[in-house]
């Protein structure tokens, strides 16, 4: 029996690095050599200098490759450096269209540097297909997805995304942070190229701050692997190794998150106190059918608003178990303050245009008992209307 034939949670553990092959030991060997001996003056070998290819990093890139169904992974210094490494594809007078409710950093990234270099952008509620359509010009190169988006949680078709950048000789990129290639798999629904922030569930820990992007097409991935050499925000030895021990327990991590977080924000939408709750697994969600269909499930991470930011600090004050910090995708519950965390950079007018309010919460659920978590939370609830009265 092949690799290829084992199922998605057995992949995770065994895989071409699954022992090294030198001394059988079952982790991979950390290389924490910066530059390799050639014993050719005319002929390198495969490994010259550490930013170009590191057997370690390789390693990852070959599981993320793997886990995505790509030819080519790439592992960076953070999920901004694959983000901004993938829209160095683009040249002057190139324009992308963009989800509008998409994580602060990446918006900074394209207000404030790319249109320094003469690329220009537009963002638009991707739900609406005809709006993006109506978005696309002639110089677009780029549709971008974050699906569901950050922190709002709208569903994006990938498929029909990918059919129209398609259309329009332009490149379809996924930021699949929240499902990661467990849940969703952009590639197969017609992306080109699929990032994360592999700090997040990839690595699960909140003790690594890692990126990664994938690709399907082996001349994107030349293009990619040119870049990332030339710009050189490489993810470091220690950190791959970090990832790649993350990556042994994904599946069982969101198997359990998953769960808890269903069980959360049906909680949450039938509490009297919370005004609104954003997850795409509750079936009044706008996009709930197509969230069954384009991935597994809808994930760990789920938002959800008060009446107002005194209400919100005051229930921060009072949650006892999750972690209050920026960040996802660990073993730990956090609960983040969009308004002044993950969107932080983005200006008060543009957040509430997204529905991003000074009174919304996004909770990414840990591995903690779910019935924990909503005795803390009931109780967090409780004690802060009651200071009102």
């Amino acid at each position: 029996m092949s690799g290829d034939c084992f199922s998605f949670e057995t992949r995770l553990l065994h895989n071409k690095t699954k022992f090294d092959p030198t001394t059988g030991a079952v982790s991979v060997p950390i290389q924490h050599a910066s530059t390799f001996h050639q014993t050719s003056f005319d002929t390198y070998g495969k490994y010259d200098y550490g930013r170009s290819l590191n057997p370690t990093r390789e390693a990852l890139e070959e599981q993320l490759a793997e886990l995505e169904g790509g030819t080519k992974g790439f592992a960076f210094a953070s999920g901004m450096a694959a983000i901004s490494t993938a829209f160095l594809l683009l040249s002057k007078g190139d324009h992308v269209v963009i989800t509008e409710d998409v994580y602060g950093g990446t918006y900074r990234m394209v207000t404030e540097v790319l249109s320094r270099f003469g690329i220009d952008y537009t963002f638009v509620d991707m739900t609406d297909l005809h709006a993006v359509q109506n978005a696309v010009q002639m110089n677009t190169k780029v549709l971008y997805v974050e699906t569901p988006s950050n922190p709002t949680l709208k569903v994006t078709d990938i498929t029909a995304i990918s059919q129209i950048a398609k259309r329009n000789g332009a490149y379809t990129f996924v930021d699949n942070t929240f499902l990661t290639p467990a849940l969703q798999k952009p590639l197969a629904l017609g992306a080109d190229v699929v990032l994360h922030s592999a700090t997040k569930f990839l690595s699960g820990h909140s003790d690594v701050v890692a990126g990664a992007a994938i690709v399907k097409d082996e001349d994107l991935g030349n293009q990619l692997a040119f870049l990332q050499n030339s710009f050189g925000a490489v993810l470091g030895v220690q950190d791959c190794w970090l990832v790649m021990r993350g990556l042994k327990t994904l599946s069982v991590r969101l198997q359990q998150s998953v769960q808890s977080a269903i069980k959360l924000a049906n909680y949450f939408q039938q509490h009297p106190l919370v005004k609104k709750v954003y997850y795409p697994g509750l079936e009044d969600h706008p996009q709930f059918e197509l969230q069954n269909k384009q991935a597994k499930n809808a994930g760990a991470v789920l938002s959800f608003e008060l009446d107002s930011e005194e209400l919100t600090r005051r229930f921060v004050e009072h949650v006892k178990i999750p972690v209050f910090a920026v960040s996802l995708g660990a073993v730990e519950s956090i609960l983040s303050y969009p308004a002044k965390m993950s969107h932080g950079a983005m200006p008060k007018e543009e957040r509430e245009k997204r529905g991003i309010s000074n009174s919304l919460l996004r909770l990414s659920v840990g591995l903690e008992n779910p019935d924990d978590l909503i005795a803390d939370f009931s109780n967090a609830l409780q004690h802060t209307y009651s200071t009102v009265k």
